[in-house]
């Protein structure tokens, strides 16, 4: 395995947005595995799969191939070879992403093409368990958190920015993302929860070139050690 950096922590705390800037400024490859979960969940929507049955979501990842292709530097993810990227961010797709990742086959559908990913070059790879899971060897790991309303707040600006924003309020995003970390934190299957040796990282107050700034210096530490 390549230089791996895990980087651990709920939706709205900036790791996706850390990890895609310092993979650039580091010639990393960036992975974010979010995507890969929610590109699942749009199959499952789809297809009409009922997400809240587990026998149900088991039959269907079955049939999913999924892929992973960087287009002039940016992820994409290809469900059975359709391009699904410019649905992963809808509320919808979130709420069934989270629902669905707590099934252990869908699990087990994704972790063997994360791990590949990383065996021969280095990466910076972000989700809710990679740490203590996907790659529990990571040459540093990190754990962001933020305070719920920050996660509401930055979650709203994102869709509105990006044009995504449907009948969400700041409230229900705050109510649902809430409801998201619990499910998260509380699944039987790879849990959201800080590795023993991950370094957490408060960013409620932290803007994201502090937050760039913070990791590069944990990086140089761990490289340094």
């Amino acid at each position: 395995m390549g230089f791996a950096i895990a980087i651990d922590g709920p939706s709205g705390v900036g790791k996706s947005t850390a990890a895609r800037i310092l993979a650039e400024k580091l010639g990393f490859v960036y992975i974010d595995t979010g995507a890969m979960f929610r590109g699942l969940a749009v199959y499952f929507l789809d297809n009409g799969t009922d997400i809240n049955d587990e026998k149900s979501v088991c039959d269907a990842v079955a049939d999913v191939i999924e892929e992973i292709r960087y287009i002039d530097g940016e992820q994409h993810v290809l469900v059975n070879g359709e391009d699904v990227t410019g649905r992963l961010r809808t509320g919808d797709v979130s709420r069934a992403a989270s629902v669905t990742s707590q099934y252990q086959p869908v699990r087990r559908k994704l972790l063997e093409l994360q791990r590949r990913m990383a065996e021969s070059t280095d990466v910076i790879m972000d989700g809710r368990d990679i740490g203590t899971v996907v790659l529990p060897d990571a040459r540093l790991k990190i754990f962001m958190t933020a305070q719920p309303e920050v996660q509401a707040e930055r979650r709203y600006l994102q869709l509105k920015e990006t044009g995504k924003l449907g009948d969400e309020t700041l409230e229900s995003i705050l109510a649902d993302i809430k409801e998201r970390d619990y499910r998260d934190s509380h699944r039987e299957n790879a849990p959201l929860r800080k590795a023993e040796d991950a370094v957490e990282l408060d960013t409620s107050l932290l803007s994201i070139d502090q937050v760039l700034d913070a990791v590069m210096k944990l990086l140089e530490e761990k490289k340094n050690a």
